[in-house]
């Protein structure tokens, strides 16, 4: 009953060139005739890829609830060449909404895909993106879930772990430099909740060293004062990723019915 997945890549375009720039992804559709839901999923990192091993999670929303899921490997994925993998960096970070406006073209134009009925998750770097794309793209989304993801670039390299800050500031610009801090202020989802206008469910570790608690409550804060539907899973006793079997398996419960509450909003659960 497992969904294989499929090879495929669309064209995006670079700032300031006239060559255009292919990004390659997975895409997991079920049978059928469709048109299917979709959920595009973002791999963290950002400097990581995603792959076509055994994704429970994947399997769950495309086998079982009969969702087409896009993982696109994104401009600064890995596996691609040293030139692709610096695409996103520094001032150059929102250069990736580039990718996610030409995957939300494509899927307008595939008759199997239901571009009425698209939702984002990620996690960790691709919460980050997940939190993005529903400042920038709330017209063209029903549903987010963001996973530990980073809503303030600037509180996020504040209050990151020592071990990792100098590392992260290298990927994402140095905040104790007055432009870059301005900048990372500037394209922070926090500071545009405002524009976010789809239901996010956002799932955090209390005891994360690597994105901070921080970073999720505060968001869950300024979407809760404007009104917005988010529902926030946070486990008492789990770090940056869901080790725990008995967290794990209500966290994939939690993401299957809010993505079934607004990916299928009339089916009848049995």
């Amino acid at each position: 009953s497992l969904v294989s997945p499929t090879l495929f890549s669309f064209t995006s375009t670079l700032p300031g060139q006239d060559r255009a720039l292919q990004i390659p992804g997975f895409a997991y559709v079920p049978p059928g005739r469709g048109p299917f839901p979709v959920v595009i999923y973002f791999h963290g990192g950002p400097e990581s890829q995603f792959r076509p091993s055994f994704h429970e999670q994947v399997q769950l929303w495309a086998s079982r609830m009969g969702v087409a899921v896009l993982a696109p490997n994104y401009r600064g994925s890995l596996g691609y060449g040293a030139g692709y993998l610096a695409l996103d960096d520094g001032r150059r970070r929102e250069d990736v909404l580039l990718d996610i406006e030409a995957l939300l073209d494509l899927i307008e134009k595939a008759p199997s895909l239901d571009a009425s009925r698209v939702a984002v998750y990620g996690a960790s770097y691709g919460g980050y993106l997940a939190l993005a794309s529903a400042v920038h793209f709330s017209d063209r989304l029903v549903a987010a879930i963001n996973r530990a993801g980073i809503s303030h670039f600037v509180s996020y390299l504040e209050n990151t772990e020592d071990y990792r800050r100098d590392l992260r500031r290298s990927e994402y610009g140095d905040e104790r430099d007055p432009e870059m801090r301005a900048f990372l202020d500037t394209i922070s989802p926090l500071n545009h909740a405002d524009r976010i206008s789809v239901p996010l469910l956002i799932v955090q570790g209390q005891n994360d060293p690597v994105v901070p608690v921080s970073e999720s409550d505060q968001m869950v804060r300024a979407l809760r004062k404007q009104g917005q539907e988010v529902w926030y899973l946070k486990a008492l006793n789990e770090g940056h990723d869901y080790a725990r079997q008995e967290n794990l398996a209500i966290y994939r419960q939690v993401a299957y019915l809010f993505l079934e509450r607004h990916l299928w909003p009339d089916r009848k659960r049995e």
